[in-house]
């Protein structure tokens, strides 16, 4: 049976070419079409305000996020999570284009488009 990941993220806007940036990233293994139990999820500081329009789609504060890890401290354990597994995203360009910004950003092979469901 194959193995994906059901994937979703939240941000302080919506285009990185702006610079937003993410600030949740959460994913869960799926095998089979069945929820397996392993699961990625972190807060990420986003590196800048969270704009009230942001806050109020996702709940995340500037306050909040000032102690959480930048995503390059997170970079790591998100990849090996992932692996080479197909990714299942709702709003998959948007996610795409953040999680591929926030990859070149630190230097890192991006995401291939054929990854995603």
């Amino acid at each position: 049976m194959q193995r994906e990941i059901v994937l979703d993220t939240e941000t302080t806007g919506l285009d990185p070419a702006n610079g937003h940036r993410l600030v949740e990233i959460g994913c869960i293994e799926v095998i089979g079409g069945i929820r397996s139990g392993p699961f990625f999820h972190s807060y990420l500081n986003p590196e800048r305000d969270v704009p009230d329009e942001a806050y109020r789609v996702h709940g995340l504060s500037t306050d909040f996020l000032k102690d959480k890890p930048v995503f390059a401290e997170k970079v790591e354990d998100f990849l090996e999570f992932i692996a080479q597994s197909p990714l299942v995203i709702h709003n998959a360009a948007f996610d795409h284009g953040f999680l591929n910004a926030e990859l070149r950003r630190v230097e890192r092979v991006l995401i291939a488009r054929e990854r995603l469901v």
